[in-house]
């Protein structure tokens, strides 16, 4: 019998690999991610089959319950919501981790104690679980709205942190240690009373503190860095926990997301030419988030502006026409729109491509799940690396919501909090139409030289609305 389930695990694993390989592409990625839910389907219904842990009348509920939410979020979700629903997934993740170990531990010690070696993942286990629970609880409300996208920050904030990791390390090492016949559980038990619970209630609240006082200081700018490490440690708190139970699919599982999560944080990481510590500790973006709209910029550079008519002659006349999408397109709910824009373009011999930073949006991959989610062909979105060279042959560039990923300062202006950052090489093109709904700045609160740039023109207004009137006019042209 175990011999069958570890083949099963196994066979699992291997969808479990192939799954992720074909999410690299977006021309296979529904297939991958049907491989890769098959291979958890089998994980799971094995797991049940062969550990008899709970009655599967509970177990039955849970997955009606679950299949239920799960049904109706997918159903109603809008896309700009999906880096939130992203978000919650990993912080659901931890958080079945901190309950599994804490369970797994409790049941262990009523029954005489843990061995170290289990005893350390289970600490392991809810410390990473309560971390990301909590801070991907944050990165939602930061992302919602329901806390502010800025950087928060406060007088000793590293040192406070230092200290409380300090604590929970206290608590998880007494935890490890608690056991029949160890003095330390004596010694201590004046302090937490008797039994592990009230020290194991101390660790997870600790642990959880630390995941809200490590995401608070995080602006807006870094959240989809945030969000894919948050993923990350989902799966390391997963494996972990796979360790606790004796479930290797569960190990394989969550050291597959931990490491693909990892990898692509460093990925995102090197897009912004920041390093994760960085991240994590620089606050960026605690600058005012807005600023009032302004008709010069601070070289005395002045906006120019653009009638609908007039940005439908420009198009409709090109040869080559870049789009750059940006959060602005997701909030409105442009896709379908941009891409009956590039369609009626096409049928007048326009070249259209779509030009994609890493990271654009407010979550990895965005803008490619917002333009295949439209039916924009795969092969027309192009990478940074890729894409950049195309600028300088480009007749006309539509940026629509685009900001900090288009900023000339990036390259030009050594103050810039942006500086070095690799940027769509926007202002290379020979015309450029910036579709915004104000002059506000982006997620890094400064100033974009190109809304200032001779070659830009400026449409004002609903990224949708300014693509059915451009659509209207270039029909007309």
């Amino acid at each position: 019998m175990n011999a069958a389930v570890e083949l099963a695990y196994l066979l699992a694993a291997v969808l479990f690999i192939f799954g992720l390989k074909w999410l690299s592409s977006p021309a296979t990625a529904r297939k991958g991610n049907m491989l890769a839910s098959s291979g958890m389907l089998l994980a799971i219904v094995v797991t049940l089959l062969n550990q008899r842990i709970i009655g599967f009348s509970a177990i039955m509920i849970g997955l009606v319950i679950g299949a239920a939410v799960g049904a109706v979020l997918a159903r109603t979700i809008q896309m700009t919501a999906m880096p939130q629903m992203v978000a919650l997934l990993n912080g659901f993740g931890g958080g079945a981790s901190v309950l599994v170990a804490s369970a797994e531990y409790l049941r262990l010690s009523a029954e005489g104690g843990a061995a170290v070696d289990v005893s350390v993942s289970i600490q392991f286990s809810i410390l990473v679980g309560a971390v990301t629970f909590s801070g991907s609880l944050i990165a939602f409300g930061k992302l919602q709205g329901l806390v502010t996208g800025q950087a928060v920050t406060y007088p000793l904030q590293k040192p406070l942190n230092a200290l409380l990791l300090v604590a929970i390390l206290f608590m998880a090492v007494y935890l490890v240690v608690t056991g029949p016949g160890v003095g330390l559980t004596a010694t201590m038990a004046g302090v937490f009373g008797e039994g592990v619970l009230v020290p194991m209630m101390i660790l997870v609240g600790l642990a959880l503190l630390l995941g809200v006082l490590s995401v608070i200081p995080i602006g807006g700018a870094d959240m989809p860095v945030i969000i894919s490490l948050l993923n990350s440690y989902s799966g390391i708190a997963a494996a972990s926990t796979g360790f606790v139970i004796d479930n290797s699919g569960l190990v394989i599982s969550g050291a597959l997301v931990g490491a693909s999560g990892l990898v692509l944080t460093m990925i995102m990481c090197k897009a912004m030419n920041r390093s994760l510590a960085n991240v994590l500790f620089g606050a960026f973006g605690s600058g005012p988030a807005e600023v009032p709209g302004a008709a010069a910029g601070a070289g005395g550079g002045t906006v120019k502006q653009v009638s609908p008519e007039d940005a439908a002659i420009m198009l409709a006349y090109a040869r080559h026409v870049i789009v750059v999408p940006g959060y602005g397109l997701a909030v409105s709910q442009a896709q379908h729109a941009v891409r009956e824009l590039a369609t009626l373009l096409e049928s007048r011999d326009v070249d259209v491509k779509y030009a994609i930073h890493p990271v654009a949006g407010r979550m990895p991959g965005h803008m490619n799940v917002l333009l295949a989610e439209a039916d924009v062909p795969y092969d027309q979105l192009w990478e940074m690396e890729r894409i950049n060279p195309e600028f300088e042959r480009a007749d006309v560039v539509v940026v629509i919501g685009a900001n900090d990923v288009v900023n000339p300062a990036a390259r030009s202006n050594p103050s810039s909090p942006i500086y070095g950052m690799p940027i769509l090489d926007v202002d290379h093109a020979q015309q450029v139409i910036v579709m915004k709904r104000s002059m506000n700045p982006g997620f890094a609160g400064i100033d974009n030289e190109l809304f200032y740039h001779p070659k830009t023109s400026m449409l004002f207004g609903d990224a949708k609305s300014s693509l059915t009137k451009l659509i209207a006019e270039v029909k007309e042209a």
